[in-house]
């Protein structure tokens, strides 16, 4: 089993993703922070055929991997960033991790974005 905090949590948040089965091929996952503690979590699972289904992972049940994460990424004198997008593929094992250091809207949900938010979450690795 990896000790890479990064492969821990794409792992937390597989195994924490909720409302959602077995049946998906890739997953974006956007995890909120506030005063620096993780806050929320939302985003898409996407079937083999690209439908994506909502999911979010329970924030106190992700944390200890999140923290893991941004401990190995961030000296404790730095800012955390407001949130994270991790795209994960399941057939090839890829992931990405970016990080949203100030702007709280990016990656948001609103009436206006729904259109076109599950398509901009999608993974997509080259």
């Amino acid at each position: 089993m990896s000790t890479d905090p990064a492969v821990g949590l794409v792992r937390s948040l597989v195994e924490n993703m909720r409302r959602i089965g077995d049946d998906w091929a890739a997953l974006a996952m956007v995890l909120e922070f506030g005063g620096g503690q993780l806050s929320g979590s939302y985003g898409y699972a996407y079937s083999e055929d690209g439908a994506p289904a909502a999911t979010s992972a329970r924030p106190t049940l992700i944390e200890p991997a999140v923290n893991a994460y941004l401990e190995s990424s961030f000296p404790p004198e730095d800012a955390r960033p407001v949130k994270m997008l991790v795209q994960f593929d399941r057939a090839t094992g890829n992931y990405e991790i970016t990080f949203e250091d100030t702007d709280a809207t990016r990656w948001q949900v609103t009436p206006a974005t729904l259109g076109t938010i599950r398509d901009d979450l999608r993974p997509r690795f080259a």
